[in-house]
């Protein structure tokens, strides 16, 4: 049956793997994983997402192989995924083997939650949280966080050393050794929203004299250069990154497209393949006297395909929709008027996947979709 949307079916190939759709369920923590094992139930989860004709699963964030990767965070987070360990890798080969048999591609994303995540929290509660400059963030941004929480987080800490930079990278590297191993078709990268990798690329909390602070964009070239290395060449690298923080809605991570372009330049050199422009709102310009979306600033600069994300299927930006809820929407239209016009080359849905499974199947056929609820979030399947 033709479809206005039969632009966004066909099939992208990055690097060795090939994505039959041009939809992604974009990564979303979801903490269903007790002492950082995916069981059954997560592999059940992936696996109906790819019985429902999603192109590309790029799993929740997953902690990588240093102690201080994950814990609690400003929700208080908790049985957050690892990618590390025998007991963590036989989880997420099962949920790999689900998604194939399903014919699905899956990338876990790689995460780091730095300044975001709270002491004496994880698995490791002994180890200090990782930042870059000891501080959090500013104080005045617009937020949505427990004052207390705030409060706790603010208090300034020792930054990171030389030591603990090279042992972190190399915690990526082994990371991605074990993604491989398991079976994974990618990797993705969380380098957005103020985690660790961002805690270094935006100015408010990279203080640093040094030439990681000079270069802004060093570590999480570095850290690209170490999952590529370890990876090998056949893997595709998606690397999502934000304005926007979790410390402050309405930061901007560069104020003009040409130093956006500097900082993803070293990003390109190092192996990244798919830019994810994390945005709250998909359509909203990126910058004044333009109607461009980050995605197509992103693609326009770095000539790498870009995946754009925000509020897909749904009435309401994320943060508004866990108070609110959202009602189910159908606005594709500008979404494939974007795509046509050339602003990205992948479309990531979230929220919508979370709460049905069979989102891409029923835009394709023009079926209505599921609200969002906390209700339906709460009873995620």
């Amino acid at each position: 049956m033709t479809s206005s949307l039969d632009p966004l079916f066909q099939p992208l190939t990055l690097r060795r793997a090939t994505l039959r759709n041009r939809f992604v369920m974009s990564p979303m923590t979801r903490g269903f994983s007790p002492g950082g094992v995916p069981g059954p139930d997560v592999a059940d989860y992936y696996r109906r997402r790819a019985e429902g004709d999603v192109g590309l699963i790029i799993t929740e964030g997953v902690g990588v192989d240093d102690p201080a990767s994950v814990g609690s965070g400003s929700m208080g987070e908790t049985n957050l995924p690892l990618l590390h360990g025998e007991a963590s890798l036989a989880g997420w080969r099962r949920v790999v083997d689900e998604v194939h048999r399903a014919g699905g591609l899956i990338f876990p994303q790689l995460w780091h939650m730095g300044v975001i995540r709270m002491a004496g929290t994880g698995p490791h509660p002994q180890a200090p949280s990782r930042r870059p400059s000891g501080v959090w963030g500013p104080l005045d941004g617009t937020v949505s966080m427990p004052p207390a929480y705030v409060e706790q987080a603010a208090v300034e800490t020792s930054p990171m050393s030389e030591e603990d930079i090279a042992d972190v990278i190399s915690a990526y590297g082994r990371s991605a050794t074990n993604a491989r191993a398991v079976g994974f078709d990618g990797i993705a990268i969380h380098g957005a929203h103020g985690y660790l990798i961002d805690s270094f690329l935006w100015r408010e909390t990279n203080r640093r004299p040094d030439a990681w602070g000079r270069e802004r964009w060093r570590f999480a070239a570095e850290v690209v250069k170490a999952v590529r290395a370890t990876a090998g060449e056949g893997l595709p690298i998606v690397f999502r990154f934000s304005q926007w923080k979790l410390q402050d809605y309405a930061a901007q991570l560069e104020q003009t497209p040409d130093a956006l372009g500097a900082l993803m330049q070293p990003l390109v050199d190092a192996g990244v393949d798919v830019f994810d422009a994390s945005t709250r709102v998909l359509g909203a310009p990126a910058f004044p006297g333009s109607d461009l979306t980050l995605a197509g600033w992103t693609r326009k600069l770095t000539g790498k395909a870009t995946m754009a994300v925000g509020g897909v299927g749904l009435s309401r930006d994320l943060q508004t929709s866990f108070v609110e809820g959202a009602e189910a929407v159908n606005n594709l239209a500008p979404v494939i008027e974007r795509f046509e016009a050339g602003e990205f080359d992948l479309v990531a849905v979230g929220r919508s996947l979370l709460v049905d499974p069979h989102w891409t199947r029923k835009a394709r056929a023009g079926e209505p979709f599921t609200p969002f609820s906390l209700a339906a979030y709460a009873a995620l399947s």
